[in-house]
């Protein structure tokens, strides 16, 4: 409660600055339209804003799903084959070398301008720091555990299963409340170089017909559910480190 607390005034903080500028710097509705006109604006586009966002949260869902089993299943097979490790992290810190953002129009080119092509560009903005979170997490058990789990007679696959994940968990969780964050960014990247529905795409299209305040809602929109998101997602990784 402290923490929506916190949140709640944060906002009301950033809305009456907000205001304060518009009034004192007087500047047009078409650059900085006030608050007041945002919320019409939502108002009175709320179904074409809830089209285009259910676009965006059904990409990022999908993208934060399989980016993360993806990342989970190979920090652990990293971790499982050390001469793996040796061969593949180099290239997939290499990888991380070229901007995610310009491989979008290839992404659009390759996938399409439907939601396929967002969905990998969710994937990849997040698979990189789930895998390396979770990766830190199932190389970091005290050696003094491991060495007699060793002498105990368990094998590798024992020790991952009953040992090295129950003990990165919290590393994983880390890495998921991280791709929470970053998943919509791939999203609306995605949206921005190609597509036809999504909150990147309906502020694009409100942009370049001077309809800043349906712009500054869609952010807004997409902001809400990117919180909401990173709650969501948070509350399940103290769930799960909790069990």
């Amino acid at each position: 409660m402290s923490r929506l607390g916190y949140t709640i005034g944060a906002s009301a903080l950033g809305l009456l600055l907000w205001q304060g500028v518009v009034w004192v710097t007087d500047v047009p509705n078409f650059i900085l339209p006030p608050p007041s006109r945002v919320a019409a604006a939502a108002w009175d586009n709320r179904i074409l804003l809830m089209e285009h966002a259910s676009i965006t949260l059904t990409e990022v869902l999908l993208g934060l799903l399989i980016g993360s089993c993806l990342g989970a299943f190979t920090a652990i097979q990293l971790a499982l084959f050390p001469r793996l490790h040796r061969l593949f992290m180099p290239l997939l810190v290499f990888t991380q070398a070229v901007p995610v953002f310009a491989l979008a129009p290839i992404l659009t080119l390759w996938f399409g301008y439907g939601i396929a092509s967002k969905i990998v560009m969710a994937v990849l903005i997040i698979y990189f720091p789930v895998t390396s979170a979770f990766y830190d997490g199932l190389t970091r058990i005290p050696p003094d555990v491991l060495d007699l789990a060793r002498t105990m007679g368990a094998s590798k696959r024992h020790i991952m299963q009953r040992i090295r994940i129950p003990y990165a968990l919290p590393s994983l969780g880390t890495g998921l409340t991280l791709a929470a964050v970053y998943a919509p960014i791939g999203a609306v990247i995605g949206e921005w170089v190609g597509a036809s529905k999504g909150l990147g795409y309906l502020m694009l299209l409100a942009n370049g017909r001077a309809k800043t305040d349906l712009m500054f809602a869609s952010l807004i929109v997409l902001a809400v559910m990117t919180a909401t998101l990173h709650f969501g997602v948070t509350k399940a990784a103290v769930g799960l480190q909790q069990n």
